[in-house]
């Protein structure tokens, strides 16, 4: 009969140890995907924020052309803020299909993986 009991008091202190070890296995996997979103995230800021600068430079450039051509400078930059005027409208009509779904997925993605 003791042994039984003992038997059994192995068996709960085994399950024990598995659950405990279960649930850090789980706080690890969490802080590990927190660690690489982040990371990845800060990763994706740095490159925008370059893209961003040499887009602005280049708009720049592209309206004081445009400027030229058409004989005033600020022709130029209205025909520029025009584009991006009709760029944005289409962005916007357009959002969910071609940007929030598609993040959307990879998101998941990544976090499932």
């Amino acid at each position: 009969m003791e042994e039984k009991y003992k038997i059994l008091e192995e068996l709960l202190a085994s399950a024990e140890t598995y659950g405990k070890t279960n649930i850090e296995l789980i706080k690890l996997k969490t802080v590990d995907k927190v660690a690489d979103g982040a990371s990845s995230m800060v990763a994706w800021a740095a490159v925008v924020i370059a893209l961003v600068l040499f887009f602005i430079t280049l708009n720049f450039g592209i309206a004081l052309l445009v400027g030229e051509l058409v004989g005033k400078p600020y022709l130029g930059f209205l025909i520029v803020a025009a584009f991006y005027g009709v760029a944005g409208l289409i962005l916007y009509f357009f959002k969910d299909k071609w940007i929030k779904k598609p993040l959307n997925n990879s998101m998941i993605n990544n976090m499932l993986n």
